[in-house]
Parts: C-alpha cells; sequence; structure tokens
C-alpha cells in the first residue's frame, strides 16, 4: 500500500505556501501565487490527508473548487494544546500553528515562537502546552514602509541577504541600520524577558524574512522558516487521530 501523507496549505493575502509531509518530516514545500498554481500543485492520492488554512477564502468557496475532501482549520477546529489567549477569536491561526509547530522539534519545556513577517508576532507556550500569547510589533517591510511614507526625505529601502552595518554612512545605510539592528534588539530583549520569568525556554524563528536573522542560530534558538507548515500538520495529524 502507498505512504500515506499530509498536505498541508497556508493561503495568505499575497502568497499561498503548502507542505507535504510524511510520519512528521517535511517532504516538500513551495510557495506559488493564485488558485490556478495552487491547483496544479495540489494533487493528493486517495489515501492522503489535507488541511487548507485561508485568511481570505470562505471554506465554501474552497468546496466548491476542490473536489476531494480536506480539513478547513478555523478557529472551531481542535487543537492538540490549550488555547488560553483572552481574545481567540481575534488571535491569527498562523500564530497557533507556530506553537504547535515548535512540539515537531522539542518535546516539552517552554517555546517562544517568533515570526518574521508582514509583522513581528511573539508567541509564548508553556511546558504544559498552554498557549498565553505573546506580543506583536511592525515588521521589516512596515517598517521601511512607515518611514517612507510619514516623512518628506526619507527614501524606501529594502534589506537585502547581507546583514547591513551597525554604522550606517548615508541616509539609505542608516535607514538598513535602524530597521535591521532595532528588530535584532528588540528580538534579543524579548528573549532576555522570557528567559527572566519562565527560566530556560527554547526560541524557534520563522516566516518570511527568518533567514536574515540566522546569526541568531544558536543553543536553544533554532531558524526555522517552515514552523508554520510543522504545526499544520501536527493539527491535520491529531483530528485524524482523534
Amino acid at each position: 500500500m502507498p505512504d500515506k501523507k499530509n498536505w498541508v496549505v497556508d493561503i495568505g493575502n499575497t502568497r499561498i505556501k503548502a507542505g507535504i509531509f510524511s510520519q512528521g518530516r517535511l517532504l516538500e514545500s513551495a510557495t506559488v501565487t493564485g488558485y490556478e498554481a495552487l491547483a496544479d500543485m495540489l494533487q493528493p492520492a486517495p489515501q492522503d490527508e489535507v488541511l487548507i488554512v485561508s485568511v481570505n477564502w470562505t471554506e465554501k468557496a474552497l468546496r466548491e473548487k476542490i473536489s476531494f475532501p480536506f480539513l478547513f482549520f478555523d478557529k472551531e477546529t481542535p487543537l492538540p494544546i490549550q488555547n488560553h489567549y483572552d481574545s481567540p477569536a481575534t488571535l491569527g491561526l498562523d500564530r497557533l500553528a507556530a506553537v504547535i509547530g515548535s512540539r515537531a522539534f522539542v518535546s516539552g519545556g517552554p517555546v517562544l515562537c517568533i515570526d518574521l513577517g508582514t509583522c513581528i508576532t511573539y508567541d509564548f507556550m508553556d511546558g504544559g502546552d498552554n498557549y498565553l500569547g505573546g506580543a506583536i510589533s511592525p515588521g521589516i517591510g512596515l517598517r521601511a514602509k512607515a518611514m517612507n511614507a510619514f516623512t518628506a526625505r526619507l527614501p524606501l529601502v529594502e534589506l537585502g541577504k547581507e546583514i547591513p552595518a551597525f554604522l550606517g554612512s548615508d541616509t539609505r545605510s542608516c535607514m538598513k541600520s535602524g530597521i535591521y539592528h532595532g528588530i535584532l534588539g528588540e528580538i534579543r530583549e524579548y528573549i532576555r524577558l522570557f528567559s527572566l520569568v519562565h527560566g530556560e525556554v527554547t526560541v524557534f524563528i520563522c516566516g518570511g524574512d527568518a533567514e536574515i536573522f540566522e546569526s541568531l542560530t544558536k543553543d536553544h534558538i533554532f531558524v526555522i522558516p517552515n514552523l508554520v507548515l510543522y504545526g499544520l500538520d501536527r493539527i491535520l495529524t491529531y483530528n485524524v487521530e482523534n
């Protein structure tokens, strides 16, 4: 009998991320744009399981387009953790998926997941798998756009793959330094604060801009760009088994 696989799809505002898993191991991942590209890629076998989460397509719209069965991940979906957020209706599902994904790498202990996307989200789960909340701040692109949009003379800058020099020598390099090293200092301070209160915390950095901060990787700090996909895989497995 062919191996059973889990297909997980995260449909965002501009990009669609998908992964294929086998027994918790990521076999393949891809990022596409548009439903046509997704349809070309998403071709599960009859024995496979599929989970889809979407911020802009409803479950009804997806079921009208997709012929095979799938689990639609929403705020009613059972989870393998306890959610103690005071306003669960406003909590992004990707934030929950990230902390759940951390358990693919560490089986216990407190974790802090830092997702570097449009916004930077900090999400904390204790050693008892209780999600407690975190923090949200502007991401790299938002900081760059804000300086350009709300000042008269500052240009729009983009951070490349190289780490900006700490000491900027012109306006553009000063802005890049402020964005990168400002976020770097913010990340280190949050890690310090959570560790001060909760003891040794395992930190996961994920999201589209995660690789820019790969220099942070060391003991108890891991850069896992596809952490949300790992979480979606674990949520799918949990629902299939239960």
